[in-house]
């Protein structure tokens, strides 16, 4: 018997979330060269919300975002990535991915990369903590919604009839 999903899983694994991550923990962040916002939310409920402004620089900053970690304990991470309305690389750009990749190396963490562009201008005064839960619920919507089929094979068919009891021939 041929398996529907293993094609489309292989080429948009994307559309196939790790069902791990159903009950597990998620931290987002939206990164600034001042200010890093923290948000948490979860594969059960779907919903982020704000968790803490991290207004410290260097190490601090680090530690800081290290004890967030060890608390939450989270399975994966989400990154806010800047960039123009017009989706061209903004002056934050680069330090975005760069963020993203010093958490990937100091924490062994996966970190997804969310396009950020209107997540300060959603919440209302720009809150560094509200814009990262912007970030997370974005990417937590995203990761849940249905997936789309994949097209039948050329030349096969659906079969869309319901079967009732009285359609079943006795053998």
């Amino acid at each position: 018997m041929r398996e529907p999903w293993p094609t489309a899983a292989r080429t948009a694994p994307h559309l196939f979330p790790s069902p791990l991550l159903k009950e597990q923990v998620v931290l987002g962040f939206d990164y600034g060269t001042r200010r890093v916002g923290v948000a948490v939310g979860n594969g059960v409920t779907r919903q982020a919300r704000p968790l803490a402004v991290i207004a410290d620089e260097g190490d601090v900053r680090w530690r800081r975002i290290g004890e967030l970690i060890a608390s939450w304990q989270p399975a994966q991470l989400v990154v806010g990535i800047a960039r123009h309305p017009d989706g061209t690389p903004h002056e934050l750009t680069a330090r975005c991915e760069r963020f993203a990749r010093q958490l990937e190396g100091r924490y062994r963490l996966p970190v997804a990369r969310v396009d950020e562009r209107y997540s300060s201008a959603v919440t209302a005064g720009g809150a560094d903590d509200e814009a990262a839960a912007v970030i997370l619920q974005q990417w937590l919507d995203e990761i849940g919604s249905p997936s789309p089929l994949p097209p039948l094979p050329h030349g096969e068919r659906g079969n869309l009839r319901s079967t009732s009891p009285n359609d079943v021939e006795e053998k």
